[in-house]
């Protein structure tokens, strides 16, 4: 550990579990890091437990934490999101100088992140809003880094990120997103695509559990056989883990003595809500989203216990046929979930004019982050092919493997329905496909319907403009453009 007058690279305040980690992680790989947190005893029980890991530099105050740092001055504030991240930011901007950088590695809502850059522009610093993933070891170990903000800012900032980010195949997990609040639009984005992998995660082992009998450790075993395949990912790998897991309480595997409402911390429900705003529609999200608050909706639950299910059908016989069904389903379903995220990232790119590139998505999110999986390689792939493609579902591979996969889809959320058996995402994304590939939508209707009661108009197959009946009256139809 160096004194307080040395002259640190980066500094990190909030030295909770993931600053105390991010720090850590840039001391690895050789900077010096000044260290500040408002309660000094974290800061000492950082440099107690792994001062070794690196060159530190203790500080107290604020004043004393910027005055450590070398120009430009680059300080990651790890704080809750909200008010303490614009209480810590103005106490910093106080002290700090043009040129120099403000970086929040947070889960900030990309609109708060926009107003934040923007004010601090006009005092002449650089604020860059860094979407982090990968959680305690990805902090720690190298996490998949989104960092959006002024491109002059990572001519300083970038290098330090890269070098403690995640590497697949040498390429850094990190790269520069685009302007003001894109970094953290991406990150959330990417949660919500988190969001819907769980479900769809929770669907299938809520199938293998109540459809096919099997217990924790038959569903651990086909888990970690989908590990070694096309399903390759983080959370199929942890799932195992978990479903492998015995309470040493009860004897009994922990997912069965584990209360069934699952907690959330707000990404998804924004990922939602920004959907709604773009006009994309993310239903595999919404709907994982949605299937968390049911979960916690337990007196609802409780006194609903019991209700009719119907007797239509029965498990299904031929186990194997069944598992390689489920296995589909989900891949399939896996498909649509990022679908919908890079269309929901496309729509923003456009309403922001960020010019994001979702190939160089595709690249970070390969490592390091929550979502990291095998296929994200053939979705760097698509969209290197095709940086204009329409829909994921539509690059060659993923068009195939859908098509290789439908039927097994289809029985899947037909088998789950006719068993009273909850399958949100499977069922949804599945429609989302189908409607995606209609030719005729019922939408025809329902312009009708808003035409009647509404004058709102309609647009005609063989004519150019927007038309309206005159419903009222005598029923001819008029310009109305």
């Amino acid at each position: 550990m160096t004194s307080a007058t040395a002259r640190a690279q980066i500094g990190v305040t909030g030295l909770a579990v993931m600053g105390s980690n991010i720090a850590r992680n840039f001391a690895r790989n050789g900077f010096t890091v000044a260290l500040h947190n408002r309660s000094i005893a974290k800061t000492d029980a950082l440099l107690e437990a792994h001062g070794s890991d690196g060159d530190f530099v203790r500080t107290e105050t604020i004043e004393e934490f910027v005055a450590a740092l070398q120009r430009p001055r680059r300080v990651l504030i790890m704080v809750q999101a909200g008010a303490a991240t614009d209480a810590v930011i103005e106490e910093l901007a106080a002290v700090m100088e043009p040129g120099d950088i403000i970086i929040d590695g947070g889960n900030a809502l990309y609109t708060d992140t926009i107003r934040r850059e923007a004010s601090l522009r006009k005092r002449g610093l650089n604020f860059v809003g860094a979407g982090i993933s990968g959680g305690e070891e990805g902090a720690l170990n190298g996490p998949s880094i989104m960092p959006g903000g002024p491109k002059e800012s990572y001519a300083s900032l970038g290098p330090m990120l890269e070098a403690i980010a995640a590497k697949v195949d040498g390429t850094p997990c990190c790269t520069h997103i685009g302007p003001d609040g894109s970094g953290h639009f991406v990150k959330m984005v990417h949660n919500g695509i988190e969001y819907a992998d769980m479900q769809l995660i929770g669907e299938a082992y809520h199938l293998f559990r109540d459809a096919l009998g099997f217990d924790a450790g038959q569903i651990a075993d086909v888990f970690t056989q989908w590990n070694s395949g096309d399903l390759e990912s983080y959370l199929v790998e942890i799932t195992a883990e978990v479903l492998r897991q015995v309470d040493a309480k009860t004897g009994q595997p922990l997912v069965d003595v584990i209360v069934d409402a699952a907690e959330q911390k707000g990404t998804g429900r924004w990922t939602v809500k920004a959907a709604l705003d773009l006009g994309v529609p993310v239903t595999g999200i919404a709907e994982a989203v949605f299937a968390r608050a049911l979960s916690g909706s337990r007196d609802q639950r409780k006194a609903a216990t019991g209700l009719a299910s119907g007797t239509l059908a029965g498990k299904p016989s031929d186990v194997a046929q069944f598992t390689e069904d489920i296995r589909q389903a989900l891949y399939a379903s896996k498909v649509v979930a990022y679908a919908q995220g890079f269309d929901q990232i496309a729509a923003g790119s456009e309403e922001y004019g960020w010019e994001l590139r979702p190939g160089d998505l595709a690249t970070i999110w390969r490592g390091g982050c929550i979502i990291r999986a095998r296929f994200l390689n053939r979705i760097k792939e698509a969209y290197d092919q095709n940086p204009q493609l329409p829909s994921l579902i539509l690059a060659p591979y993923f068009r195939d493997a859908i098509a290789t996969a439908i039927d097994s889809w289809r029985r899947v959320v037909s088998t789950a329905t006719l068993l009273g058996i909850p399958v949100p995402a499977f069922a949804s994304s599945l429609s989302y496909y189908d409607a995606l590939r209609a030719e005729r939508l019922p939408a025809a209707l329902t312009q009708g319907q808003r035409d009647f009661f509404g004058a709102h108009t309609y647009e005609r197959i063989d004519a150019e403009g927007k038309f309206h009946t005159l419903w009222s009256g005598d029923r001819s139809e008029v310009r109305a453009d």
